[in-house]
């Protein structure tokens, strides 16, 4: 994508404070979604003092349904992780709301993957150091792209990335995982696959049964008392992942329900997995040679 294509791309955010742009994720191309769902991505760009080069798509939850809680488990979030140097995305994707089911939400994924590796160097981020966080059915869809990276969903629609695929990290909270009926949140998995679903797409898609010894480095957050999804979707995944020999971390509380985001006062101490998650970046070599301000509140 050359540069007149990209600043084409968005418009600024109103009281653009904390760097924000907006951008059309499928425009400039053949294939451009014009819908009242259109996806767009949301840049909160570090500041240059404080630049880690590290990159981060955020994918709030919604049940695969609607994006509601794109302030809690999206803005805010990326306000956050753009204060301790962290370039943060929030992507707003394509739900069931407006009809769409798979593929069509990890094609947004993957074309915003694929956007910002093409043009780190407008925020100047390190390529390899490129992650996702994921909410609820947003924590879905970035294992999804963590473990069915090796499948380009762009190349049916006559997108050939120059990047590759692959996140270099994936963070999960409180997320939807299985398929199977036995822990599945119904509700996500109707949006996803539809009413009609095969067994074969249930299988595909509960993501416990897909890792491979390929996949990024994954952090998995849940809490036991989740009335919504679950915990267990997360415990499985987190298990999966250990048998398949993939780096990852587990950070589980008795206590914190659903839908907590990084607020304290929703979740309680499982809503501090933001802390601990600058602590894994560091552990797994995304943050090494940064020096990132993390203090015990959060803020």
């Amino acid at each position: 994508m050359n540069f007149l294509t990209f600043i084409s791309l968005f418009f600024i955010f109103s009281g653009s404070g904390n760097n924000q742009q907006i951008f059309k994720i499928w425009g400039g191309t053949s294939v451009a979604h014009y819908s009242i769902d259109t996806p767009v991505l949301t840049t909160f760009a570090a500041p240059r003092e404080i630049n880690t080069r590290v990159a981060v798509i955020i994918c709030p939850g919604g049940s695969y349904y609607h994006s509601f809680s794109i302030n809690q488990e999206g803005y805010n979030v990326a306000k956050w992780f753009q204060g301790k140097g962290i370039n943060a995305f929030v992507l707003k994707y394509r739900v069931g709301f407006f009809g769409f089911h798979h593929p069509a939400m990890i094609e947004d994924l993957q074309r915003s993957i694929q956007f910002v590796k093409e043009n780190a160097k407008n925020w100047d981020i390190d390529t390899t150091k490129v992650g996702l966080i994921g909410f609820s059915a947003g924590g879905h869809l970035v294992a999804s792209g963590g473990t069915l990276f090796k499948e380009d969903f762009l190349y049916p629609l006559g997108i050939r990335p120059k990047v590759s695929l692959r996140p270099n990290f994936v963070v999960t909270v409180y997320p939807v995982i299985s398929m199977q009926d036995s822990i599945a949140h119904k509700w996500s998995r109707k949006n996803l696959l539809g009413p009609n679903f095969t067994k074969e797409q249930a299988d595909k898609m509960s993501l416990e049964k897909q890792v491979s010894k390929d996949d990024p480095p994954m952090m998995v957050v849940v809490a036991k008392d989740d009335p919504v999804v679950d915990w267990r979707n997360g415990y499985y995944f987190y298990e999966s992942l250990q048998k398949a020999g993939v780096s990852s971390e587990l950070y589980i509380n008795d206590k914190g329900g659903h839908g907590f985001g990084i607020d304290p006062k929703k979740g309680g101490v499982a809503a501090l997995w933001n802390i601990e998650c600058l602590k894994w970046l560091h552990q797994v070599g995304i943050l090494s040679g940064y020096l990132t301000k993390v203090n015990d509140t959060g803020n």
